[in-house]
């Protein structure tokens, strides 16, 4: 496969709200909200423009797994219902990424989350991945074959396993094992009372892991948080279950998330519609696009 191959994979919601936010008021000559697809349009031309992949791939949550549910009826009990005016844009964005040729993929039961750790442990093998997410939880898949870009880096560089010990203090592969012991309270899993992120840093530099840790737990200086995590074992274990990422998901072709030739006059009906004018000027008069380039040592990209 050649090397200039590379695969994207975005998080469809993560993408959608942070575009609804950013951009506040836009409306069609109709009346219907806009802002989100203008802003997820922007984002994603961006990204292509950035890293220039082959193959691209937007997931969509399609809920919340059942196992997870059993293991913690609470699991994101705690997020808000999505914003009318964002619902009523996620079909246009659906269906600008059919019009541009980009795979979208949403399942019922199926969390976007471990359907992207499962196309990016099957398919990197293949081809260098990137995962487009601010998601702290997709930090346990960096390798030297999957990245990340963080919307939240303005630098826009493509994080390695040595951004992932400077945000966290710990290798991709502990990473589970890190979130278990301080919980999340984005996803509401408890972690262990005391027990933050400076602390689980000190714990897995000192065991390695959570089977070390409770394996040698009379090791722990301070009773009190010797005491702590003794007493919440079982909510680590559970956590443990929690946030690894999961590969029980449909199967997806790697032909299926190839990039298309967009449609240019579907393109111009869905901006017409929206009344994106600029866009349909681009559409009316192409510009050459300067390809970027992202070089990041230890990526092969």
């Amino acid at each position: 496969m050649p090397a200039q191959n590379r695969m994207l994979i975005i998080d469809g919601h993560a993408y959608a709200y942070r575009s609804f936010h950013a951009i506040r008021q836009l409306s069609s000559p109709s009346g219907a909200p806009t802002n989100a697809i203008f802003g997820f349009i922007k984002a994603i031309g961006r990204m292509q423009t950035l890293l220039a992949p082959s193959h691209l791939v937007v997931v969509w949550d399609g809920g919340l797994h059942p196992q997870r549910m059993e293991q913690l009826p609470a699991y994101k009990a705690q997020r808000p219902a999505m914003p009318d005016d964002l619902e009523k844009q996620i079909d246009g964005i659906v269906s600008y990424l059919q019009a541009a040729g980009i795979a979208s993929l949403t399942a019922e039961g199926v969390e976007a989350d471990d359907w992207i750790a499962f196309i990016a442990r099957r398919y990197s093998p293949e081809l260098p991945v990137v995962v487009a997410s601010a998601d702290k939880d997709f930090l346990q898949l960096v390798s030297p074959r999957v990245a990340l870009l963080n919307p939240n880096d303005k630098s826009e560089k493509l994080w390695t396993a040595d951004d992932v010990r400077a945000k966290a203090g710990v290798a991709p592969e502990q990473i589970v094992d890190w979130l278990s012991l301080i919980g999340d309270s984005v996803d509401n899993i408890p972690g262990v009372p005391g027990v933050g992120p400076k602390t689980a840093t000190e714990l897995l530099n000192q065991f390695g892991s959570i089977d070390a840790l409770y394996a040698r737990l009379a090791e722990v200086k301070s009773e009190r948080r010797r005491a702590a995590l003794q007493a919440a074992e079982g909510d680590v274990r559970r956590n443990q279950l929690l946030v690894r990422l999961r590969d029980d998901v449909p199967a997806v072709a790697l032909e299926d998330l190839v990039l298309r030739t967009s449609s240019e006059e579907r393109l111009r009906g869905l901006y017409a519609e929206w009344g994106f004018k600029g866009m349909l000027a681009l559409l009316e008069k192409p510009v050459a696009s300067k390809q970027g380039t992202a070089e990041v040592q230890g990526v092969l990209l």
